[in-house]
């Protein structure tokens, strides 16, 4: 029989073998976070659908390392995230191997085709750049799973693209955002047969639960891997490569290309190839940070911090109105500077290195009034806009390779090419049409691309770096999102979790990367969880400012991961941190 005694605090309950309190109040702590933070010894993935997260985790339980673990990935994205990403589109890379202190990018974006010129397209298209087949330029996907595989990974094609045609030939059940992505997209491709007979199956949109199957598709993946057959790996590879940038898949891309009004030829495909180079990087406190070169939006963080090194963020607090002033002054000089001067670097003079002088930084310092904001660019303002979607994922595995990537492209973005099951990249949105523009179209030209994944080192006097890599979805919002992350984890302490869901800022006071370039002067959006305040100082200094809701969709979908002690041996504690404004998804053992 129990005993019930009351007490001014609380209830004290006794009674059998139990004796406890109820409640307890401040006992433990509330939640850190929305998610935990999400912690593994062996490996950490991090990807935007749970069935990535896991082919990813199978190959590494199969003695893959991250880079294989990370093309499983890459293929699986391209299937089960079709309203995301396409193997017909981009895919950026940056990566690191456990037994080199070297950081790589694979460039993962097509180029315009060899036989285009800037004035042949502004008279054929009348200075425009349409929807379909005029938007494209090589599909560099491809290139860039191989190309990692071969490079630096260690299994067969066979292997890594299995779970990829498995899914596009079975199908499988599609979430609520997915199915709701494909209502918001059917808009565009509705009219569009041969993207609806297979994301519109039933003449509307799919409901959740219902099965996704993507058998043209499929049935690519296999005839890729059939052709993985040489005397070595490298050549057996070089066939799966072959087998799309040549033959049959290739003739009908190119097909597809100049019938519907583009340029491409069978040569562009045969000869394209993504470039390898040694990562960019910028050092912000203990680590050094890595990202892709001006052929993308990368450098836009290494920048920010060069802006940001030496002043004291902590002392401003997080989220102050003098640190969102801050950040958001260094980030519009940082775009001013992708403005002016990022493009391909194989078609123009600027040089990343030259943006990073600290004459030229010292100069950008300059310029920021800690009591006003700065006067924006002149730049095109027309009404409309493009979609703007990525996905990202990354692996870190025990050993210490690592792989950061962002895919894209997306099916609302070009019509699917019948037979094949893919879209042809239409990265060529992110052109100019201004020939004194870095970024203007030309033949053999990358467009300027705004997928950025980045990876960080924290370097000990002895022994293995601490690995961080970092990467988001959301167009112009990718660099900001991620800044911001990772000054949260660096510089004010915050856990993964806390890093990635702490209340976002982003500036939009410079030309969208999307044609047609709509620029939005002096706007400020800030989501409603930082103080009225605050919105109203940061207001009279002069930004304009717009409200988001607590977690908008639109302030992009961060990942972090990140090695929380120091690695020893071929053992490892990692952290995980993933965004709950997006679909991100942690997945640690």
């Amino acid at each position: 029989m129990s005993k019930i005694k009351n007490n001014e605090n609380h209830h004290l309950i006794s009674g059998g073998m139990r004796s406890y309190t109820s409640p307890v109040p401040n006992i433990f702590p509330p939640p850190e976070s929305m998610r935990p933070t999400l912690i593994g010894e062996n490996y950490m993935i991090t990807a935007g659908h749970p069935l990535v997260a896991k082919i990813a985790s199978d190959i590494l339980n199969s003695n893959g390392n991250a880079i294989d673990a990370g093309v499983a990935a890459g293929l699986a994205s391209n299937v089960i995230q079709s309203d995301m990403c396409n193997l017909g589109g981009v895919a950026p890379i940056i990566l690191k191997t456990a037994s080199s202190k070297d950081v790589w990018s694979i460039s993962g974006v097509g180029t315009w085709s060899n036989s285009l010129t800037l004035n042949d397209y502004l008279v054929k298209h009348n200075s425009d750049i349409p929807v379909g087949a005029p938007s494209c330029v090589i599909p560099a996907a491809v290139d860039s799973w191989v190309t990692a595989l071969k490079l630096f990974g260690t299994k067969k094609f066979n292997e890594i693209a299995k779970p990829s045609i498995y899914y596009a030939e079975n199908g499988f059940p599609l979430d609520l955002r997915t199915a709701n992505a494909f209502k918001i997209m059917g808009e565009t491709f509705k009219s569009w047969d041969s993207s609806k007979k297979i994301y519109w199956p039933k003449g509307r949109p799919p409901k959740t639960g219902e099965f996704l199957k993507q058998s043209d598709l499929a049935n690519l993946l296999k005839l890729m891997c059939s052709n993985e057959k040489g005397n070595s790996r490298e050549k057996a590879l070089d066939n799966v490569r072959s087998s799309f940038y040549s033959g049959e898949v290739a003739k009908k891309i190119v097909d597809w290309v100049s019938d519907g009004g583009g340029w491409m030829t069978l040569e562009d495909l045969n000869i394209f190839k993504n470039e390898v180079n040694k990562a960019s990087s910028f050092s912000f406190q203990d680590w050094q940070v890595f990202t892709g070169d001006i052929y993308c939006q990368g450098p836009v963080i290494l920048q920010t911090l060069s802006i940001l090194n030496n002043y004291d963020l902590k002392s401003l607090k997080h989220n102050s109105t003098e640190y969102i002033h801050l950040l958001t002054e260094a980030m519009k000089l940082a775009f001013s500077d992708r403005e002016k001067f990022y493009g391909d670097p194989n078609h123009i003079s600027n040089k990343l290195s030259d943006l990073l002088k600290s004459e030229h930084i010292e100069k950008l310092k300059s310029l920021i009034n800690f009591n006003a904001t700065l006067e924006d660019l002149p730049t095109l303002n027309k009404p409309k806009s493009f979609r703007k979607d990525t996905t990202y994922f990354s692996i870190i595995d025990k050993y210490g390779n690592a792989f950061s990537c962002s895919p894209s492209d997306t099916i609302d973005g070009n019509p699917i090419v019948d037979g094949l099951g893919i879209i042809v990249s239409p990265r060529g949105v992110q052109s100019r049409l201004d020939p004194n523009h870095p970024s203007c179209i030309g033949p053999g030209k990358r467009p300027r691309l705004t997928p950025s994944p980045a990876l960080a080192l924290k370097h000990q006097s002895e022994g293995k770096p601490k690995i961080m890599t970092l990467g988001s979805s959301g167009g112009d919002v990718i660099p900001q999102g991620m800044l911001q992350a990772f000054l949260n984890y660096v510089v004010f302490g915050m856990s993964p979790q806390q890093s990635v869901e702490a209340a976002r800022f982003t500036t939009l006071s410079f030309p969208d990367s999307f044609y047609p370039n709509v620029h939005d002067n002096g706007r400020l959006s800030i989501e409603k969880r930082i103080s009225k305040k605050i919105i109203s100082q940061l207001s009279s200094r002069g930004h304009k400012i717009h409200l988001w809701p607590e977690y908008e969709f639109d302030s992009s979908g961060v990942a972090l991961s990140v090695d929380i002690v120091w690695p020893k041996k071929n053992k490892r504690v990692i952290a995980a941190g993933v965004d709950v404004r997006r679909s991100q998804y942690a997945w640690g053992y």
